[in-house]
């Protein structure tokens, strides 16, 4: 299965996510929802990001453009908030999933998604 696979059918074709994408832990893109561009400076701040939790749970992340802030940031998982919109960011072993979801989608719907897709690719040896 390809990349853009697990964009397009896992996490967007679930009907929670409006629009995700899949990083490379050593930076990169691998694939991501139509029109959603991440910069190069948002996709270095979300490989970072688990490297300095508590500098993220402080100042959020910018994706595609748009201000989040940080609700809970662990080891594996960071969940961001804007308004009544939301991203979920997990870390697998080579990868790092971002997934939007916007109103009335939320987080508690998201969340099992994504994590459960990050499950998969870890016992992938992703």
């Amino acid at each position: 299965m390809s990349w853009q696979t697990y964009v397009d059918s896992n996490l967007v074709g679930s009907g929670k996510v409006k629009r995700a994408a899949i990083l490379g832990q050593q930076g990169g893109v691998w694939a991501t929802s139509p029109g959603y561009t991440l910069s190069p400076e948002e996709q270095k701040a979300v490989i970072n990001a688990y490297n300095d939790l508590a500098g993220v749970q402080g100042s959020g992340l910018r994706l595609a453009g748009q201000k989040y802030f940080t609700l809970q940031a662990n080891p594996r998982s960071i969940y961001l908030k804007k308004q009544a919109d939301g991203v979920v960011v997990v870390k697998t072993k080579q990868a790092i999933l971002v997934a939007e979801y916007v109103a009335p989608i939320q987080a508690p719907e998201v969340t099992p998604v994504v994590e459960g897709l990050a499950d998969y690719l870890i016992n992938a040896g992703y």
